[in-house]
């Protein structure tokens, strides 16, 4: 038998950035071969700045936490089992689970959930939990560099994981109930929020932005943390008849309007560009009770932030 190098492709990344080091693991498989699944591998302890991971056989895995991807760049590399990365296939990199093994993966601002294979070893920073690889990232809709995941290990039909392995991706799962989603993101408040996935208010708003303290806003979903603002308390006076329409509630703002038309949709509300982002209301409401029943739904379905303004 011939002797084999062992490498392990450690990842992180952003924006289909990956970064890494090499860590001992199986040897590279010879270009064009079939893509198997032999008997799932652990691999020995790893340490990333400073905080060690043991991979470990999970039968009932389930985590939330953050994703990112990697694409073109490591494309016909091989990962931590050897087999050539295919960027446009449907895999991921996990610290800690065995490989191969199959997860469910749950963009936490959709509710949609695929089904992926992971092959490789990564994230390579402590506040991501999984890198998926760009075909992955797209059938989750997941366009931009960070999200707030659900992955949870699963045990698919064999006609799904060989249509994995041959680079394919299979049907989407049903989507999570917003009830259920609403408890996974209270989850992530103890989950480190990667850099750059909130974003404190603009000091100049834009004209269609609402004045200074009124408009907080979440970058990558609903399961970030928006940086606090101080808004001016209301005076306690007995409120005056309210004209029509004259209030709205302020849902959230995304760096992503696809994202944002997807928060829309699952609030009834509506989309306004404002600058760089997209803004999500609903509204106009004619009473004041109105707007607030309508924020009291939106921050049941996670945006624990949606606020009532009253247009001047």
């Amino acid at each position: 038998m011939l002797a084999a190098t062992m490498l392990l492709a450690g990842c992180g990344s952003v924006d289909g950035k990956r970064d890494g080091g090499p860590v001992a693991g199986p040897a590279p498989a010879p270009t064009g071969a079939a893509v198997v699944d032999g008997p799932p591998k652990l691999g020995a302890p790893f340490t990333v700045a400073g905080t060690t991971y043991t991979p470990a056989d999970i039968a009932d895995y389930d985590d939330v936490g953050y994703a990112s991807w990697y694409g073109e760049e490591l494309a016909g590399s091989p990962t931590a089992i050897g087999e050539p990365f295919n960027p446009d296939g449907i895999s991921a990199a996990h610290k800690t689970l065995p490989l191969p093994s199959y997860v469910e993966v749950t963009a936490l601002d959709t509710g949609r959930t695929i089904l992926v294979r992971v092959n490789d070893r990564g994230p390579m920073v402590n506040d991501r939990l999984i890198d998926l690889s760009r075909g992955a990232a797209q059938q989750l809709g997941l366009n931009g560099g960070v999200a707030a995941v659900r992955v949870r290990r699963t045990n698919p039909p064999m006609a799904e994981r060989a249509q994995l392995r041959s680079g394919g991706a299979v049907a989407e799962r049903l989507a999570t109930p917003d009830t259920l989603l609403v408890l996974l993101r209270k989850k992530l408040d103890d989950k480190p929020v990667p850099a750059g996935m909130a974003s404190a208010t603009a000091s100049k708003p834009t004209p269609s932005a609402p004045a200074p303290g009124g408009d907080r806003f979440i970058v990558e979903g609903p399961g970030a943390k928006p940086a606090a603002t101080t808004a001016p308390k209301p005076a306690a006076a007995k409120p005056a008849p309210a004209a029509a329409g004259s209030y709205a509630v302020q849902v959230a703002a995304f760096s992503s309007e696809a994202r944002a038309n997807a928060a829309a949709k699952s609030v009834g509300g509506n989309v306004v560009k404002a600058g760089n982002l997209w803004r999500v209301r609903m509204g106009p409401f004619a009473s004041e009770a109105d707007a607030l029943s309508a924020a009291a739904k939106a921050k049941a379905k996670g945006f624990r932030d949606a606020q009532v303004q009253r247009n001047r």
